[in-house]
């Protein structure tokens, strides 16, 4: 990688910016917006995040040896140029982007978005991209894959910062990669992480109700979302050619705005008959779905090892991806039948015991849904489910998903899910209140359970031979925070633990949380 000076960083920042002082000829070592991480010779970018403010810490980074700083508050008179800008991180996107020599343009940039099923359709695209010999690399919520290098991306989901993306980026650059599918969340698209990803095609999932404690309206989430719509007409020219492919749900709700607002090349997937990829002939079961795709000049069948009809609309996205990539439908076909499972999400926790027992990363209203429909597709027994909704989050979640699971579960544990600095007593209130209203019995149909590991094994505890039990919310995370404090915390161990213990056979101990009372 080239090594810039500081003149010549800034000389390419599309966005206006200004400076008191020239810049200084001197070579830019990195990018840090943590004033802990600089180290001589690194621009130190000062944004406003949650409770902290970056600007504060200037004279901190100035004394680990930033040599200049970025931000948008005025600043007096400092010992390094100070350059003032509109907007910090974007503009920390586009330094990230220029100072890791704009990978994004060496390679075809597939995004992908949605409230639910994002992280699944992603991998379903990495897979078929493989199957048709391409270079692949992936970045999701849940991981990056650069080669045979798997990069966890963080504790919770969301879209790593810029900084990290332009990194993996230049990392694949390196590593010989032609293809990437980047995992964009509403929050990467609206916080300018992905900024300067260049994308060539853009996938939405689905628009439901999610995120508006950030975005405050339903409105507002659907125009961040569509960001990454109107960006394709802003990407580069590249020597792989520019497919500025726009892939829209036909069934969801967001299809019209998208379509609209759209100037690029478009296709559309879904099972209604205008559609331009239809699926037809449905079957699920608990060994996965089975559907026949149809398009322009082909029909085929496709099976997809993940269970669940919402993954036909998940297939579907992915299927539209590689056509307009120009990858023919067998091979689409065989990439979708080697994902086996994607951790977190529908995955199956085996321990011996005579009901089944599954975890989901549903924490939507919409997803809930849709995972208690489909563990009712998988058994017609009782359905067990156990959740949460997460402090200084959007409060309506709370209400709404109480509501879905007593109307399609049979019984519904109540528990913590990221409390953060709310009261989780008053959290599990909220939800027991809209348990109720909508019919549920507490003690009966339903319970709240402060500690979440002490809710799944209850849950364990109740169920029968052929019954399902389902935690939904946390997936593949790995920590729960209360407070400020982020504790170790995995739904597959907990269920592990509760199952050996029901069953008096070795397993992993049940992970401590605050609420324990071990």
């Amino acid at each position: 990688m080239q090594q810039l000076k500081l003149p010549e960083l800034f000389s390419s920042l599309p966005i206006p910016w200004n400076c008191a002082v020239a810049l200084p000829e001197l070579p830019v070592h990195g990018i840090q917006f943590d004033s802990r991480k600089v180290t001589p010779g690194d621009i130190f970018v000062a944004f406003t995040g949650g409770n902290i403010d970056g600007h504060d810490f200037i004279d901190s980074a100035i004394n680990h040896g930033a040599l200049a700083v970025v931000g948008t508050r005025d600043i007096g008179n400092l010992s390094v140029p100070y350059i003032k800008v509109g907007d910090s991180r974007e503009a920390l996107a586009y330094l990230s982007s220029r100072f890791f020599d704009n990978p994004a343009r060496k390679m075809t940039i597939i995004g992908v978005t949605g409230t639910d099923g994002k992280t699944t359709t992603a991998n379903l695209i990495y897979e078929i991209l493989k199957a048709a010999g391409l270079k692949a690399g992936l970045i999701s919520t849940v991981n990056a894959v650069i080669g045979d290098t798997v990069i966890d991306t963080g504790f919770h989901v969301t879209t790593p910062e810029a900084t990290d993306i332009q990194q993996y980026l230049a990392a694949m650059v390196e590593a010989g990669i032609t293809h990437v599918v980047l995992e964009s969340t509403s929050h990467g698209l609206a916080q300018h992480r992905v900024t300067g990803c260049e994308y060539d095609i853009a996938v939405v999932t689905n628009i439901t109700h999610e995120h508006l404690d950030y975005h405050g309206t339903y409105e507002e989430y659907r125009a961040a979302k569509s960001r990454m719509f109107t960006s394709l007409v802003q990407t580069h020219d590249k020597a792989r050619g520019n497919p500025r492919l726009a892939v829209l749900n036909r069934d969801d709700i967001s299809y019209d705005h998208l379509s609209a607002i759209v100037t690029t090349n478009q296709i559309s997937y879904g099972t209604q008959e205008n559609a331009d990829l239809v699926a037809r002939n449905i079957t699920s079961t608990v060994h996965g779905v089975d559907f026949t795709v149809v398009g322009e000049g082909f029909e085929s069948r496709v099976h997809c090892l993940l269970p669940g009809r919402f993954n036909v609309s998940n297939c579907l996205a992915a299927i539209s991806v590689a056509i307009g990539l120009g990858i023919d439908i067998q091979t689409v076909v065989k990439g979708i039948d080697t994902l086996k499972g994607v951790p977190g999400r529908m995955e199956p926790i085996v321990m011996g015991q005579p009901f089944d027992a599954i975890v989901d990363f549903a924490h939507t209203p919409n997803a809930l849904k849709v995972a208690l429909e489909t563990a009712r597709e998988m058994n017609k027994n009782r359905i067990i489910a156990v959740f949460g909704s997460a402090g200084l989050r959007d409060r309506q979640k709370r209400r709404m998903m109480a509501e879905v699971s007593i109307k399609l579960a049979d019984v519904t544990f109540l528990t913590a899910e990221d409390p953060r600095t709310e009261s989780l007593k008053d959290i599990l209130a909220e939800m027991a209140d809209a348990a109720t209203l909508a019919g549920g019995i507490e003690g009966q149909t339903f319970f709240r359970v402060e500690d979440r590991g002490e809710a799944i094994r209850r849950a364990v505890k109740m169920a029968k031979p052929g019954d399902l039990v389902i935690a939904c919310g946390k997936g593949h995370e790995q920590s729960m925070c209360f407070d400020t404090t982020e504790y170790a915390w995995d739904d597959r161990t907990a269920m592990r633990a509760a199952l050996s213990e029901l069953l008096g056979t070795p397993g992993p101990s049940m992970p401590v949380l605050p609420t324990s009372s071990e």
